[in-house]
């Protein structure tokens, strides 16, 4: 995959992550409206211009993302979601600066630092957890299923009361975030490891709601896979 292919799937998958979530704040405040529709206008640039060859049109939806981001943190006084938010403006701002780097040593350079976040955010918390004794244990897990502030079934708070399932779930989950760098080995490893992050991010989507990490994650994954085949 050459970095232009690599940036325009990013690019694309990104802007339909942002519209996604731009489309939650429609029925928001009223004044915070003209914000979001100025960023739905922008995906739909970035997104016909990474399906179709006008890599200007992609760069002047990619530029005017970039600044609204700006307005749009000043707004809400920072990320507002967590971990979704800052991994979208770090894929959104490492895009832009590959596409307005002078070189294509600069150009690979903030594309391929998108790729090695995306590894050390899966390390990182996998290191943040086991260092957790209520992860080691289980327990988290279970006070996951227990007191979660989304709207889950009464049959899935019930996960709670399996204290061996959980603590096996809560190891699967640590040592995978951990191992996750020796996914880079090969391309075919690459991809199982990043198929098997998908489906941890769908199911959180689907049990718990989390539904911005599946995609804003997965706009990120042709980063990793770009950087693998670049560097191994």
């Amino acid at each position: 995959m050459t970095l232009d292919a690599a940036s325009r799937l990013t690019e694309g998958l990104l802007a339909l992550a942002l519209l996604q979530q731009s489309l939650e704040h429609l029925n928001g405040p009223r004044a915070d409206r003209p914000l979001f529709l100025a960023r739905m206008a922008l995906c739909g640039l970035v997104i016909v211009g990474a399906v179709l060859p006008w890599p200007l049109v992609a760069l002047a939806g990619l530029v005017g993302l970039a600044g609204l981001s700006l307005l749009i943190l000043q707004r809400f006084q920072g990320p507002y979601n967590g971990g979704s938010d800052r991994m979208g403006l770090l894929a959104l701002w490492c895009l832009t600066l590959s596409r307005l780097a002078p070189t294509p040593a600069l150009a690979e350079l903030f594309f391929g630092y998108l790729g090695l976040q995306l590894m050390l955010s899966y390390v990182i918390s996998g290191g943040v957890k086991i260092v957790n004794p209520d992860w080691r244990s289980g327990q988290a897990l279970a006070d996951v299923f227990r007191f979660s502030a989304y709207p889950v079934s009464e049959d899935l708070r019930r996960w709670a009361d399996r204290p061996r399932v959980l603590l096996a779930m809560s190891w699967a989950v640590m040592l995978f975030e951990l191992a996750f760098p020796l996914t880079l080995l090969s391309r075919e490893s690459l991809i199982v490891g990043l198929v098997i992050a998908a489906t941890f991010h769908l199911a959180n989507a689907c049990l718990f709601g989390l539904n911005r990490f599946f995609w804003t994650w997965l706009s990120v994954y042709p980063a990793i896979l770009w950087l693998q085949a670049r560097v191994v």
